[in-house]
């Protein structure tokens, strides 16, 4: 669901929004580059860790790395 804001910006980089992006792409442009810098929700995280979780490429690493994790450091 979109929801409308209104927003203050430099009268300089809105020229170069109109500019540089077609008619209708500034909204979109704006949400990216705000999305960009916002941290992951927690529920997206969560189902990114679990989905990686299942990768099958990632089970052969743990079995390599099975064994350095029990094996003693020389002390």
């Amino acid at each position: 669901m979109n929801v409308r804001l209104n927003i203050t910006i430099d009268a300089a980089v809105y020229r170069r929004l109109k500019q540089e992006l077609p008619a209708k792409g500034i909204s979109a442009f704006i949400e990216a580059a705000v999305r960009s810098h916002l941290r992951p929700d927690r529920t997206v995280l969560a189902a990114a860790y679990r989905a990686a979780s299942q990768e099958p490429w990632r089970r052969g690493l743990e079995e390599d790395w099975a064994a350095v994790e029990t094996a003693e450091w020389p002390g």
